[in-house]
């Protein structure tokens, strides 16, 4: 009698136990699509392998764009930046190589301290950068 309550009480808690595990493991998989989305919209891909101009091009079309440089640091290859125009957006932006003949460059931006998912600032920065970035490949000022 005591083992076939321990087997029930065991094949219960398996059964209410399995949905709660799909449902967990479809929003696991739905926070890690989302993440992947965010990623794509943050990062593109320039054809160079000059971490310091492509840096010094990142501040430039920042400031273009309103922001005022907080920090940028060569050797980690990041820059800070803050806009203050109506609300208080930070951007921070990275530079590393990619193989052997590209910079990956990657935007993170904030407003009041939450994770920015909208594309459209991500897609005015890399705009402005992409025109910035060909400008500068060509040596027009």
């Amino acid at each position: 009698m005591m083992l076939a309550w321990r087997m029930a009480a065991v094949l219960s808690i398996l059964v209410i136990g399995v949905p709660a595990c799909r449902s967990s493991r479809a929003q696991l998989l739905a926070a890690d699509q989302s993440q992947v989305r965010l990623r794509s919209i943050q990062t593109r891909v320039f054809d160079t392998t000059d971490k310091r101009t492509t840096l010094r091009t990142i501040m430039a079309t920042l400031q273009d764009l309103g922001f005022v440089i907080d920090d940028a640091d060569d050797v980690l290859g990041t820059v800070s930046a803050t806009k203050l125009d109506r609300y208080r957006m930070r951007m921070t932006v990275s530079v590393r190589p990619r193989g052997e003949t590209q910079m990956l460059v990657r935007a993170n931006a904030q407003y009041n301290l939450r994770a920015v998912e909208d594309p459209e600032p991500y897609q005015q920065f890399f705009d402005a950068l992409s025109k910035a970035m060909f400008l500068a490949a060509h040596d027009v000022d």
